[in-house]
C-alpha cells in the first residue's frame, strides 16, 4: 500500500522508487550539443532537448535542476510548439566554465543560444532562476522573445536572499562547504533540497539526473556561482530599481506563483506584480515552486492560453 504523504512531507530517501510513478517522454526527445560563441563565457557547448512540432517555444529551468524538470509538460506543450529546452551553463549536461556567472552574462548566453538555434523572438517559459534570467534578457534585448511566462522566479531582495549573500561572501569557504555537502551523497542532497507539494513524485531517476550535473567536472563550482553570482542580492536590487523606471515591461508577461512555495516566498510574486503593472499574475493552489512537476494541469491552464494568444 502506498504511503500517504501530507503536502511537502518528504518520503524517506531509502523509500524513493527507482522509476517515477508518472510516465513522461523526456528521454524520447532529441538531444543536441550546441556550440555557442558567448561574449562572456567563450566557445561553449550547451545541451538542448528538442521535442514536438510547430513554432518554437523556449523552456528554461532553474537552480540545481535541468531540462529534465519540464518532463510532465512536454506532451501537452508539444501539441502546439516545437520545444527547445536547454541546460543552463554551469548546470545539467552543458559546459561549466570556471568564470563569473553574473545574471546579465548568463541571460545573454541564453540569447546567444537562441540566435544559434534560430529561435530569436520565440515565446518562453522560465522556472525559478530561469524566469529571472529571461526577465533580465527581455530588459537587455527586448526582441529576444515576444511573450514570457515566469513560473515562480526569485529576483527581488528578501531576507532569505540577504542570508544567502552573507554565506556566499567568502567564495573559497562557501565553495568548499558546498562541495563537502554534495560529496557525502549527491543524490541524497538533491532529495533534501528539491521540494514538491506531492513528494511521491520523486524518483531515483530524478535524483540521478540532477546529481549527475553536481558530480561532473565543474558541477559544484557551477552551482556555487549560480548561488553567489547569478542570485547576488546586489544584482537583485539593481533589477528592482530598473523595473521601477519602466512604463511597461518590454514583452507581455505572465507571472505564475504558488501560494505554498517552500523555496521562494510568494511575496516575491506580489511585489513583481506591483512593479510590473501591465503583467498578469495567476496563483496556484496545491502546487510548489515546481508547479510544472507537481501541478502540471493547473500550470498549463494558466500558461497555454497566454502562450497561444497572437
Amino acid at each position: 500500500m502506498a504511503r500517504q504523504l501530507k503536502p511537502f512531507e518528504q518520503l524517506p530517501f531509502a523509500e524513493v522508487p527507482d522509476a517515477p510513478r508518472r510516465p513522461h517522454p523526456y528521454f524520447a526527445a532529441e538531444q543536441r550539443q550546441v556550440t555557442v560563441r558567448s561574449a562572456h563565457f567563450g566557445t561553449v557547448k550547451m545541451h538542448v532537448s528538442v521535442y514536438g512540432e510547430g513554432p518554437p517555444l523556449l523552456l528554461l529551468h532553474g537552480l540545481m535542476t535541468a531540462s529534465y524538470s519540464f518532463r510532465y509538460v512536454l506532451e501537452p506543450l508539444a501539441r502546439h510548439f516545437t520545444l527547445y529546452i536547454p541546460d543552463l551553463l554551469g548546470g545539467g549536461r552543458s559546459d561549466k566554465p570556471r568564470t563569473s556567472y553574473g545574471p546579465d552574462d548568463l541571460a545573454r548566453s541564453v540569447g546567444e543560444l537562441m540566435r544559434e538555434l534560430g529561435i530569436w523572438g520565440a515565446p518562453a517559459i522560465g522556472n525559478s532562476m530561469g524566469g529571472y534570467l529571461l526577465m533580465r534578457l527581455a530588459l537587455l534585448e527586448p526582441t529576444a522573445m515576444h511573450r514570457l511566462v515566469n513560473l515562480h522566479s526569485p529576483g527581488l531582495p528578501t531576507a532569505r536572499m540577504y542570508a544567502l549573500a552573507a554565506v556566499a561572501a567568502v567564495p573559497p569557504a562557501f565553495d568548499g562547504v558546498l562541495a563537502a555537502l554534495v560529496a557525502r551523497n549527491a543524490e541524497r542532497w538533491v532529495h533534501q533540497n528539491v521540494h514538491y507539494h506531492d513528494e511521491s513524485l520523486k524518483s531515483r531517476e530524478e535524483h540521478r539526473e540532477y546529481a549527475g550535473a553536481l558530480t561532473s567536472e565543474g558541477g559544484v563550482n557551477g552551482l556555487a556561482r549560480h548561488l553567489a553570482d547569478t542570485l547576488a542580492v546586489s544584482e537583485m536590487r539593481r533589477f528592482e530599481q530598473k523595473l521601477k523606471t519602466l512604463d511597461r515591461f518590454p514583452v507581455p508577461l505572465l507571472l505564475v506563483y504558488a501560494r505554498q512555495d517552500k523555496m521562494v516566498p510568494p511575496v516575491v510574486g506580489e511585489r513583481l506584480a506591483r512593479l510590473v503593472p501591465d503583467a498578469r499574475i495567476e496563483w496556484l493552489e496545491e502546487a510548489s515552486h515546481f508547479a510544472h512537476v507537481d501541478a502540471p494541469d493547473a500550470f498549463l491552464r494558466a500558461a497555454l492560453p497566454f502562450l497561444t494568444t497572437h
